[in-house]
């Protein structure tokens, strides 16, 4: 089957950092199936790890943890899913990944792909929902109120794959008042057009942007980016007894702070459940059904901005350079083999 990887980690911009390749076709096996792969998504994931992780000798590194196609082998043990299912998911960072025309998946971490979507604006949304609906309804539980504070929360970063979703949800399924932060008219047009109710600039202080607003201390912060750069500025803004959540890998995170106002910190990483097959595993598939009933009553839509196709080394080497940039927005999806 065709796919593409790589054999040694290094910058994007050096020879042979993506090489397309052929593997052997895999077999399905007890919780897994196999799906043939329609379309990929790229994420500041996959950067990560070309960068940090070389194979062992003689092996190739398949990325890739976003998917959408169709079912084509199922395990003994699997029972919601057969040949010619329509899905889309997230897989696991401990495996290969969905760079193949071919990939095995844990079906217990899939859904069932949004029946108004093609198979390119679905493959935008499973990691980047999984990660957004952990931190929300999880992670910082934004359903149950602070008391007394400004029932309110600032998604530092709207415009990336992450942000661009959770705003979507948090306005779907609550009635907490969503601030995002942007930088450039088109990302702020982007976020408003999400259903954000304020936007502020994450290029200046943010605890003036938000005090700027008048509507008091929010309850809620949640940091897709930057967290390291932001910090200081999220310790001043948020509200006494807050919750605040990050997803990114800031080299020193100093919570110290915090203590005068009891903030709680809360940590996302959406391959926590696939990682270490956590006993509630299967929720990931569930909360994927729920966002593809969200997306079939028009509720939210895809963060879809770009599609390169076909799905080849050159344009995933394409796809990283955007993504590493730091002016991505929304989703960068290849198509077809």
């Amino acid at each position: 089957m065709k796919a593409v990887g790589y054999t040694t980690a290094g910058p994007i911009k050096r020879a042979n950092a993506l090489e397309d390749i052929e593997l052997p076709r895999p077999r399905a096996e007890g919780h897994d199936m196999l799906v043939e792969v329609r379309a990929v998504s790229v994420n500041p994931v996959d950067t990560k790890v070309r960068t940090r992780e070389t194979p062992p000798p003689g092996e190739w590194k398949v990325l890739g943890w976003d998917a959408a196609g169709t079912v084509v082998e199922t395990g003994r043990a699997v029972t919601e899913f057969k040949a010619g299912d329509e899905v889309y998911y997230a897989g696991s960072i401990a495996r290969p990944g969905t760079n193949s025309e071919y990939h095995l998946v844990d079906a217990r971490i899939v859904g069932r792909k949004p029946g108004t979507l093609s198979h390119a604006e679905a493959a935008a949304l499973p990691l980047t929902a999984i990660t957004a609906w952990e931190m929300l309804f999880d992670r910082l539980d934004i359903r149950r109120p602070v008391p007394g504070v400004a029932n309110a929360i600032l998604i530092i970063g709207g415009a990336g794959g992450v942000g661009s979703i959770a705003i979507q949800l948090a306005r779907a399924l609550t009635d907490v008042t969503v601030i995002a932060t942007a930088s450039r008219p088109e990302t702020q047009d982007w976020v408003r057009s999400l259903g954000a109710h304020h936007v502020v600039d994450h290029a200046k202080p943010l605890a003036g942007e938000i005090e700027a607003l008048g509507i008091g201390e929010p309850a809620f912060v949640f940091s897709t980016t930057q967290t390291q750069q932001h910090l200081s500025e999220i310790v001043k803004l948020i509200a006494p007894q807050g919750r605040f959540g990050l997803i990114d890998d800031p080299k020193v995170l100093d919570i110290m702070p915090f203590k005068r106002k009891s903030v709680s910190t809360h940590w996302e990483l959406m391959f926590t459940r696939p990682l270490f097959e956590t006993a509630d595993i299967a929720q990931q598939g569930a909360l994927l059904n729920a966002v593809a009933r969200l997306v079939d009553e028009g509720r939210i839509r895809t963060t879809l901005t770009e599609v390169l196709k076909p799905i080849s080394a050159a344009n995933l080497i394409r796809a990283h350079a955007l993504i590493e940039s730091g002016r991505a927005k929304g989703k960068v999806v290849l198509e077809g083999f």
